[in-house]
């Protein structure tokens, strides 16, 4: 049987299938933060220490970055060392020059070694809320520009207590609120503006500029080439895209850098061939390049003692890192692992995705959510120090890690501490910016522990056979996988109901409640908005008198972006919505249901990473083809425990994407950033780094 610790790379879908998402041209989606990550703003009752945490690392970041920066001077023009290095970029992209001859003079500064443990860590505290007043400031403005006045709110939070003057002097700083598209951000500047409000305004330039490389980050990428850039703003009618890009990079609005590893993570070897140069936000490159600092820490710093035991206990006993790859069933070495280190009068934590992960673990394992780690509402809290009080922190689901909340992480372990990642490398990557897991194993710079373990019995034959790009059929006398054809998508709503009100419940034993829909996306006559509502009308029809809601009804909340609890709605008052989620009481305020919360008997395959269910129904309708990948049907089919039913209408796309379609990459540059860190000179001489890295980049500008 083969082994699900192999397959392809992680790779995420775009969660809007069904609504076409507004991908930067030239860029393949590389997988997007689920539906709601894009609905929801941050700020959320539930989420605000985890948000918290993340503006103190950003600060924490930015002191740093001020410490051994000058500041970067703005304005209409380049002039001196800005305009050479522009010069240089151009030329490098064009192929007039290789990298090495156009940024050969003046030598730039080594890479920085792994820094020693900071003396002090981010800890998460509870944020601000803006006042009524600034909201009602913003909500005015809004009014007046014609722009929904129900985006106050957000726009406050987002832009702060002067967010009323900030939208005054510029409109389009309105594209920084989630959901809030360029055309919309157009029309509320004409209003305000009248003719002044040009194609061409640098106000309007810079917040383009801002708004792609985010729409990125919600694709996965980190970064993206600069002749993509270009091209987008092109396509949003920016008159001269070439200068926008520069005056972008001039203001500081991102960062210009080339590391050295293509997009598809090859290293570029061969000299004619030039080194992309990317641009990112200082928001996701610090983060990336704290995260690198912070994994080489461990790598150095870390224990060497002997333990005795299997292959992964001996490793983290030796090691401050350790990555551990493997399926569902392998899910147990880690958590043994933990045991042991107990049984050796250690502190170890087991942290995983989901409060369904923690569920399924059981009480001896102690389990908790990252997202409860960090802040701080379970786990064994912080130190003096700031840092975790513990020796070990085991990571499962570590695939769906992204870089800023990775970074917090790895920030927050101790001095001598020990760090384990584990996860399946064959699933979809999470939602946002990066691929850590994926990234890390390619770097190889810390020991990785590949298991032995294959998941039992036919489900986890099928599940294998599909991570090394095989779609094999494979006996199931007990009926643990259907295969259930259709016509059209009208047919596979109807089939999906009929199997999970009745078919699973009579044949296999699982009620509706333990039952999960699987689908593409949420549009589409067959997305979530359809199936939810054909299951609604089944298993718990009503009016929907709390805001589309009823009690009993199933759900899906997101408190944060990339994060998704699921639960039933128990009651409302006028604090908002009152969910049961995984037996923890949850309350969604009031002003976030409508943007944060879905019925939940169907979820896409994003929304239930890090999720398993008894019996799971998968829904292919015809429309469904193009949106299939490997990492997409592996994740998919791989949340059933006990019983699979496809509902089948794609022909032969499924086994061609099976086989075919390894999941479109991601643009990070965690890998070289580690491996720049850790290289050993004497076996491996480090590579000169080219003033386009972030900090060298903003010393020249």
């Amino acid at each position: 049987m083969p082994s699900r610790s192999g397959g392809g790379a992680g790779a995420a879908e775009n969660a809007r299938s069904g609504e076409t998402a507004d991908a930067v041209p030239g860029e393949a989606p590389a997988g997007a933060a689920s539906d709601e990550g894009g609905e929801a703003g941050e700020g959320l009752s539930e989420a605000e220490a985890e948000i918290a945490a993340q503006r103190e690392l950003r600060e924490r970041i930015e002191r740093r970055k001020a410490e051994r920066e000058a500041p970067i001077a703005s304005g209409a023009k380049l002039s001196g060392k800005a305009a050479d290095l522009l010069a240089a970029v151009r030329a490098v992209e064009s192929g007039e020059k290789p990298a090495a001859d156009a940024f050969a003079s003046p030598a730039p500064e080594p890479r920085r070694a792994a820094p020693a443990a900071p003396t002090a860590r981010p800890v998460p505290r509870k944020p601000a809320e803006p006042g009524e007043a600034a909201v009602a400031a913003v909500r005015s403005l809004l009014v007046k520009g014609g722009a929904p006045e129900g985006l106050a709110g957000q726009a406050a939070e987002v832009l702060g207590e002067a967010a009323g003057d900030v939208l005054a002097e510029d409109p389009w700083r309105l594209l920084s609120v989630p959901g809030v598209r360029p055309e919309q951000a157009d029309g509320f500047a004409r209003a305000l503006l009248g003719p002044d409000a040009g194609p061409g305004d640098e106000r309007r330039t810079s917040a383009l500029v801002t708004w792609l490389l985010e729409r990125a980050a919600l694709m996965g990428h980190t970064a993206l080439e600069a002749p993509a850039v270009r091209a987008a703003l092109a396509e949003r009618s920016v008159p001269d895209p070439d200068g926008a890009v520069q005056q972008a990079v001039a203001d500081g609005t991102v960062l210009v850098f080339q590391d050295g590893v293509d997009e598809d993570g090859g290293e570029e070897d061969d000299e004619s061939r030039t080194v992309p140069v990317l641009l990112g936000l200082d928001r996701y490159a610090m983060a990336e390049e704290s995260l690198a600092d912070g994994l080489a820490r461990l790598v150095r710093t870390g224990p060497a003692d002997v333990w005795e035991g299997p292959e992964l206990v001996r490793a983290a006993g030796a090691h401050g890192l350790v990555v551990h790859t493997g399926g569902e069933a392998s899910r147990a070495e880690p958590v043994a692992l933990a045991e042991t280190a107990r049984r050796l009068g250690l502190r170890a934590v087991v942290a995983v995705h989901a409060e369904n992960g923690v569920r399924r673990l059981g009480p001896d394992a102690a389990a908790v959510t990252v997202a409860a780690l960090l802040d701080g509402t379970a786990g064994p809290g912080r130190d003096e120090d700031g840092a975790f009080a513990l020796d070990l922190l085991v990571v499962l689901d570590a695939p769906q890690l992204d870089v800023e909340t990775a970074a917090m992480l790895v920030e927050s372990m101790p001095d001598g501490g020990r760090l384990v990642l584990a996860g399946d490398p064959g699933v979809l990557s999470g939602a946002g910016a990066g691929r850590v897991f994926q990234d890390l194993l390619a770097a190889r710079v810390c020991p990785q522990v590949a298991s032995r373990t294959p998941d039992p019995g036919p489900l986890g034959e099928l599940v294998s056979g599909i991570g090394i790009g095989e779609l094999n059929q494979v006996a199931a006398p007990g009926r643990e996988i259907v295969i259930v054809p259709v016509r059209d998508a009208g047919e596979a709503v109807h089939r999906t109901v009929q199997l999970v009100v009745d078919s699973v419940p009579r044949a296999i034993g699982v009620p509706a409640e333990q039952t999960q829909v699987i689908t593409v996306g949420h549009g589409g006559s067959a997305g979530t908005r359809e199936l939810n509502a054909a299951l609604k009308q089944r298993l718990n029809p009503g009016g929907g008198r709390f805001a589309g809601f009823d009690p009993g009804d199933r759900v899906a909340y997101a408190p944060a972006p990339g994060r998704t609890l699921t639960g039933t709605v128990v009651s409302a008052d006028a604090a908002g919505l009152h969910l049961d989620c995984e037996g923890i009481a949850t309350v969604v305020p009031r002003e976030r249901v409508e943007s944060a919360l879905r019925h939940g008997w169907a979820l896409t395959a994003h929304q239930a990473e890090g999720m398993r269910w008894p019996a799971v129904v998968v829904v292919l309708p015809g429309d469904a083809a193009q949106a299939l990948s490997r990492p997409w049907v592996y994740t998919a089919f791989g949340r059933a425990e006990r019983h699979l039913s496809v509902v089948h209408g794609v022909d032969q796309a499924l086994p061609q994407a099976v086989a075919e379609r390894p999941g479109p990459g991601r643009t990070t540059r965690l890998r070289t950033l580690l491996e720049g860190l850790l290289a050993e000179p004497a076996a491996q001489p480090q590579p000169q780094p080219q003033p386009q890295a972030p900090s060298q980049a903003r010393q020249a500008l």
